[in-house]
């Protein structure tokens, strides 16, 4: 049969390494930084210092080509890296495999021009700069990149762009930006009016207004504003009214990649309310003994199940070449609710304790809500998702096409 869900010999050893090199390099400073309350200036010493340990250990850039240094592993076997990575809050940064950079790289390699990559995939693979993607505005609808007012008008060789964007991550210490911005006017297509360019975040009317404060504090979500800044065309990342299939193609995998991460945080919770319900008695009973708090780790195991095999197959897709839009739409909106819920049933779990800042839970929950929302809300995804399933249903008089396509 053709279905098989286990790695070869050399993708378990692998992610055996990885699992090896969080528990013994990273986990330990994670642990120092939430005891001691590190700061950024404690912080980027010490994922200096794990990421060269990564490259010793042959785990750096496992996302990459080798001829790019990385290790030339596909989304399949991304998965369950990035998943195992997750479970620690820098693992991802160690491996140079965290957002935005991972898919500014990937979208870099495959639309990059040869002195572009040179320029800027380049010292973003071998971890000597940050870069960010700007293309979200405050007054317009993040999910609707047709209505983009940033603007961008030709001068000679140059473009003059001015604009506001916000919660643009990573974006302090970024060193580039991959910035969407509307070049053309009136375009047949909707679709068709916006460009990307790579921006020097030092380039003059480049300014960060703010880091966003959130729910959850301050995470580098940045407002920017952008007013008469000129970027020579060569900076052009694709062509002419390609920013909105550029932006759609690095959003794909980008959204699935969050999808692993967030498998590794949901695990974590699901774990620590096991240890919980095993270690914590009341009213004649283990917690572990109630049905009510069975049924919690019954729905949250199930959930997680249900997210691993969602990931794996869309991953499939994705490293087949097949047409992956669909199944990467149900994994965004699944996985993002899997974690919410799991993360708050682990806290209800562990009562007072869960609530209070004595365990990660309740950052984590606090982190885990901006997942319904980013990279495509879940009211949009559900929208796109019943369109495809009522198209197929009425093309083919089924909707397996909208079920995976899967042989059952």
């Amino acid at each position: 049969m053709a279905i098989d869900f286990s790695f070869d010999p050399e993708h378990v050893a692998i992610l055996d390494r990885v699992k090896e090199f969080m528990a013994t390099q990273v986990a330990p400073v994670s642990e120092t930084a939430e005891r001691e309350g590190w700061d950024r200036s404690k912080w980027i010493p010490a994922i200096i210092e794990m990421r060269q340990a990564a490259k010793d250990a042959g785990l750096w850039l496992p996302h990459m080509p080798e001829e790019w240094g990385g290790m030339g592993l596909g989304h399949v076997t991304m998965a369950a890296i990035s998943a195992e990575a997750a479970k620690t809050p820098m693992g991802p940064f160690a491996l140079n495999a965290q957002a935005p950079d991972e898919g500014n790289m990937h979208t870099l390699l495959h639309w990059g021009t040869d002195e572009q990559k040179e320029d800027y995939l380049r010292p973003l693979c071998e971890g000597r700069v940050r870069s960010c993607f700007a293309m979200t505005e405050p007054e317009v609808a993040g999910s609707d990149p047709t209505l983009i007012k940033t603007h961008a008008y030709q001068d000679g060789d140059e473009w003059v762009i001015n604009g506001h964007k916000w919660f643009i991550s990573g974006a302090r210490g970024a060193k580039f930006a991959i910035l969407i911005a509307r070049t053309e006017e009136d375009p047949d297509l909707p679709q068709a009016a916006n460009s990307a360019f790579l921006v020097d975040t030092d380039t003059p009317g480049w300014e960060i207004v703010r880091d966003v404060e959130t729910m959850s504090g301050s995470h580098n979500h940045c407002e920017i504003r952008i007013t008469d800044m000129r970027v020579h065309g060569s900076k052009m990342l694709g062509g002419r009214g390609q920013g909105h299939l550029l932006g759609q193609a690095r959003l794909g995998p980008a959204r699935l990649a969050h999808c692993m991460r967030w498998i590794g945080q949901a695990e974590t919770a699901l774990e620590m309310m096991c240890e919980r319900a095993l270690n914590r008695y009341s009213h004649g009973s283990l917690l572990a003994e109630k049905q009510g708090i069975q049924w919690k780790i019954a729905d949250s195991t199930m959930e997680l199940y249900q997210a691993k095999l969602m990931v794996l197959h869309a991953a499939y897709l994705i490293d087949k070449g097949a047409d992956f839009k669909s199944e990467v739409s149900m994994a965004k909106h699944h996985v993002a609710n899997a974690l919410w819920n799991i993360i708050d049933r682990a806290i209800q779990v562990h009562g007072a304790l869960g609530y209070s800042t004595d365990t990660p839970l309740a950052g984590m929950l606090t982190q885990a809500r901006w997942s319904r929302f980013a990279d495509g809300a879940d009211e949009i995804h559900q929208m796109r998702i019943a369109e495809r399933t009522l198209a197929a249903y009425k093309d083919t008089g089924s909707v397996n096409a909208a079920t995976g396509r899967l042989p059952i």
